[in-house]
């Protein structure tokens, strides 16, 4: 599992982006985004220019946290995948692993069953990256012995840094 404060490698941010481009084309989508589970906005692809992606970002983590709730309230595990319909856009959300959340927005242009059936392909893919890059991080902290390259750096050197 991916440490909290997620880090990217630029290769790993370019085969996300591939991905998404891939997914968008592909499905007719107008807008996909990735997101991590603390509703940060990791990347999105498409007419991104009418939505305010960081608020949406952080609105759909909150979703799924709270259908996680209501999951666990019925015996479920969790609900990996939502959809919103609405008069002109709809949304599919979908998890990626335990580790982000794939948000799909399509109009009439497009049809749910071709978003589902390209969002599962992505999500393989989207999963193939995050678990490369666990294996990533977890080879650069044993490299070097488990510490993190900011456990030595102090308040004092912030403050002076800052200051």
């Amino acid at each position: 599992m991916l440490n909290p404060g997620l880090v990217l490698f630029e290769e790993d941010s370019r085969l996300i982006d591939k991905e998404l481009k891939k997914l968008n084309e592909l499905a007719r989508a107008k807008v996909s985004f990735l997101v991590d589970k603390d509703g940060q906005l990791i990347s999105s692809m498409g007419e991104t220019g009418d939505i305010d992606t960081t608020s949406l970002a952080s609105l759909t983590a909150g979703n799924i946290a709270a259908t996680g709730g209501m999951a666990k309230l019925l015996g479920e595990k969790e609900f990996s995948i939502l959809f919103h319909e609405g008069e002109k856009d709809n949304i599919h959300i979908s998890l990626v692993g335990q580790r982000a959340i794939l948000v799909v927005v399509f109009d009439d242009r497009s049809s749910l069953g071709l978003i589902r059936l390209r969002v599962k392909r992505s999500v393989a893919a989207l999963a193939a990256v995050f678990d490369n890059l666990a294996k990533k991080i977890e080879k650069s902290n044993a490299q070097e012995g488990g510490q993190s390259p900011f456990q030595e750096i102090t308040e004092e050197d912030i403050e002076s840094l800052f200051g």
